[in-house]
């Protein structure tokens, strides 16, 4: 299970440092916490399918995307 959420993980952060914003800005754009979004891209933290698909929104990216 910790493959998937790596993937994830390494996903978010790659998709949010491509189109160039910090963790502090993908946080507002989704209603979550900086350290909440530091901490899922760690791999400190399980994300939820809820948080999972406002990150992805404000990522301007599918679900899908941030799993596979």
């Amino acid at each position: 299970m910790a493959g998937i959420r790596q993937r994830v993980a390494q996903n978010i952060r790659k998709t949010r440092n491509d189109i160039g914003i910090s963790q502090e800005e993908l946080a507002d754009r989704c209603g979550l916490h900086r350290t909440y979004i530091g901490s899922v891209e760690r791999c400190e933290r399980n994300i939820t399918i809820e948080n999972l698909e406002k990150i992805a929104d404000a990522l301007g990216a599918s679900v899908q995307e941030l799993v596979e």
